[in-house]
């Protein structure tokens, strides 16, 4: 009985291995920097044939900046406002206009507007593809969050195809 048992109790194991093993690593998906890049260039077109000067910043999923276009009248700090957008999407996994709603002073979660690079303001998307996130993109330039979030949208559609399982 004892031997059963024994054998039993290392068969487990033995078995178990594999599934252990397989368990310590996953799979991501990244944005390509043509991707990105591709994405960037339609949402700048987009913000282009609405008459806006912008800067379009395109980040992987951990928020570290793939692309940044900023077109030749864009504002000086447009750069910096589009990256924190793109940052902003990816890092809370939320697109900007939910999160500036969402942090309004004397809610519980206004805190995050004082974190650094957050910007709690519209033009920021998350770029998602099959439950994934894949990065984010953010816009700055356009008169408001609004205009900016179309923009971005745009970069996101001109993508779909190439991001979608």
């Amino acid at each position: 009985m004892r031997l059963a048992a024994s054998i039993a109790a290392s068969a487990v194991v033995v078995l178990s291995i594999p599934f252990a093993a397989a368990q310590s690593t996953f799979t991501v998906r990244v944005l390509t920097p043509e991707t990105a890049l591709k994405a960037a260039q339609a949402a700048l077109k987009k913000c282009r044939d609405s008459g806006y000067q912008a800067t379009v910043a395109v980040v992987d999923r951990m928020g570290v900046l793939q692309v940044l276009l900023r077109d030749r009248f864009a504002g000086p700090h447009t750069p910096d406002m589009a990256r924190a957008k793109a940052y902003t999407a990816a890092s809370f996994r939320t697109d900007t206009a939910a999160l500036a709603d969402a942090t309004q002073p004397g809610r519980p979660q206004s805190g995050i507007r004082n974190r650094p690079d957050v910007a709690a303001v519209g033009g920021g998307l998350m770029i998602e593809a099959g439950g994934s996130l894949l990065g984010g993109i953010g816009v700055s330039g356009a008169p408001g969050g609004k205009e900016d979030e179309l923009c971005a949208a745009a970069g996101i559609e001109a993508i779909r195809e190439d991001i979608e399982l």
